[in-house]
């Protein structure tokens, strides 16, 4: 089989002939490229799919939006000062202001200052919602279609509900959960004004040419537990999944970190794959206990080597006996996809990529006992 057939007999609910392997390399090309090692365009062109295929890994990602956002009656201006970036949103009801800065240790950025600080802040937050509009653009699709073919998946992705969208971009915990508190109604009115407008490019995505659709949602139970996701986040993602599902696409929810908080019950909705799953050591449940911890054996559950892992902070031997030890799991039932819990890093090491896929072909073929 090809690596995008191995994974969609998956997802036809048959078996491949082994355990599918899958990787996020993004992070890591953002690494290369800041070193100058690959080209400031990498991500976006046909090399970085061919890229996947030399390492004999299935590509899926980079997502991307297929919509452009614009705004009527308000702006948002962008100013950098050093490795600070302050964007400023204008509207006639007031200004709000965010504020990240870039790491270059990590290759990464983090919020240091967030548009939504306080109740005081969700008039003007729901006035930019409401004049924003939402444009298909199905450009860089149709090229990525072309670079795929049998190399892996084409996967886009939907907005953050909204609840997610404040918790990690836009309010932070602190400030959100002060909001549910003190300013509970206007809050709720806060969120209804997003989904409505969300709603907008939900459709776009839909219609996009990708065959696999994610909620970014980058879930864990950390951050939130079983009564914020039932009251703020399950009702969303359900109606989302419908509108995925009813356009004949395969839906993808991204859940890393802690699980035991949430994996029943994500998997409890009407989603295709899981996706990006963190086992311990590094995260709170091993590989063994995922299937009962998710409760069905429908969803498809993707994940199960941390990023730290092809780093030079653990040794070889560790490394080989972890991928040795998540295999003899996977290879009891096809429901599993071997992949990277969230990204491979920019300090990864090559031939531990290029490993996997050897493991993959050595001890990934399912045990005479598995069933569908």
């Amino acid at each position: 089989m090809t690596t995008r057939q191995r994974l969609l007999t998956l997802f036809q609910g048959e078996k491949p002939d082994r355990v599918p392997w899958y990787a996020d390399l993004d992070y890591w090309a953002t690494g290369l490229i800041g070193r100058g090692v690959k080209p400031v365009d990498f991500k976006s062109s046909a090399d970085y799919v061919q890229w996947h295929r030399q390492l004999d890994v299935g590509f899926y990602l980079q997502g991307y939006y297929p919509y452009q956002t614009n705004l009527e009656d308000c702006s948002l201006v962008v100013e950098h000062h050093g490795n600070k970036k302050v964007t400023t949103l204008t509207t006639p009801v007031g200004t709000l202001q965010d504020c990240w800065e870039f790491l270059p240790d990590s290759f990464s950025e983090a919020p240091i200052e967030h548009f939504i600080k306080s109740a005081h802040d969700l008039k003007t937050w729901r006035y930019y919602y409401e004049h924003m509009f939402f444009e298909a653009d199905y450009s860089f699709a149709l090229r990525r279609q072309e670079h795929i073919q049998q190399a892996g998946i084409h996967l886009a992705y939907l907005p953050h509900t909204p609840w997610m969208q404040l918790l990690v971009l836009d309010c932070g915990i602190a400030a959100l959960t002060e909001l549910v508190f003190d300013a509970a109604d206007e809050l709720e009115h806060t969120l209804q004004v997003m989904k409505k407008k969300l709603d907008e490019a939900v459709d776009c995505t839909v219609r996009c040419p990708a065959e696999a659709l994610m909620i970014p949602e980058n879930l864990s139970s950390e951050m939130v537990g079983p009564a914020f996701f039932e009251k703020y986040i399950k009702a969303d993602q359900t109606d989302w999944l419908e509108k995925i599902h009813l356009a004949g696409k395969y839906s993808f929810i991204h859940m890393d970190g802690s699980l035991k908080g949430l994996l029943r019950q994500e998997a409890s909705l009407p989603v295709t794959v899981l996706e990006a799953l963190t086992p311990a050591p590094v995260g709170d449940l091993a590989v063994e206990q995922w299937a009962e911890w998710a409760g069905n054996r429908r969803t498809i559950l993707w994940g199960g080597l941390p990023g730290v892992y092809f780093t030079a902070l653990v040794p070889e031997a560790e490394f080989e006996r972890h991928v040795r030890q998540v295999l003899e799991v996977m290879t009891t039932e096809p429901r599993y996809v071997l992949g990277v819990a969230d990204q491979v890093p920019p300090d990864a090491l090559e031939h531990r990529v290029r490993r996997v896929a050897e493991m993959v072909e050595a001890y990934g073929a399912y045990t005479s006992g598995s069933t569908i």
